[in-house]
């Protein structure tokens, strides 16, 4: 199954988002102050049987209402969208612009953390959290269970299917919700205050000059 997508712009109406976290709520021409768009690594989002990149639906705010540029499904109706993310981020909601019509996916399946998802595993998973998508040219915010969308590395989204149509088409992706950035593992030296050599065993061949410890 063919995997690109097409630029992707929102629809003309600016949508109100009702907010219960602990969070600014204010609203710049940047969009929410909890928008992650600037923290979206759109180099490397991958749309899957899309017909081309997977980056032009990923919009700043004030392009969420055009159509000129969106994702449409390839060879069916179904659409993989794989966004991973600069840090750790706390996901709030997702914001989606679709259609038209028939073409509107029926409903959208949200992943966490499954950066290499595609269609062939899909459905050995289990979303974790789903959400009926309505027809409607506008922007719609879709508020997910934000306990069970901490410390997200990726978010895939997967669209089944259109509500009719052989192609799904999307003009709009957006994601509100808190980013950090993300602390890599510190690495752990361990020194030996005294080392024992009764401890350890000598390497053939080295004539003592190496030793390896013992398992």
């Amino acid at each position: 199954m063919p995997h690109n997508h097409h630029d992707g712009h929102c629809s003309n109406e600016s949508h109100d988002h009702d907010h219960d976290h602990d969070h600014d709520h204010g609203t710049t021409d940047l969009g929410p102050n909890d928008n992650l768009f600037p923290h979206i690594d759109r180099a490397n989002v991958v749309a899957l049987n899309g017909t081309g990149e997977g980056s032009v639906i990923i919009k700043p705010w004030d392009q969420r209402n055009s159509e000129e540029f969106f994702l449409e499904s390839d060879a069916d109706d179904q659409l993989i969208l794989r966004i991973p993310f600069t840090g750790s981020v706390r996901l709030r909601s997702l914001l989606l612009k679709t259609g038209p019509g028939d073409q509107t996916p029926a409903k959208v399946a949200l992943f966490s953390n499954q950066p290499s998802m595609d269609f062939n595993d899909v459905s050995d998973k289990v979303p974790v959290q789903e959400f009926n998508i309505p027809q409607d040219r506008n922007v719609a915010e879709y508020a997910v269970k934000t306990a069970k969308f901490n410390k997200v590395s990726s978010l895939t989204l997967f669209f089944p299917a259109s509500q009719g149509a052989e192609t799904t088409r999307i003009y709009y992706v957006g994601l509100l919700g808190h980013w950090t950035e993300r602390k890599s593992d510190p690495v752990i030296t361990v020194y030996e205050a005294q080392a024992n050599l009764a401890d350890h065993e000598k390497i053939q061949g080295t004539d003592g000059n190496f030793s390896t410890t013992q398992s």
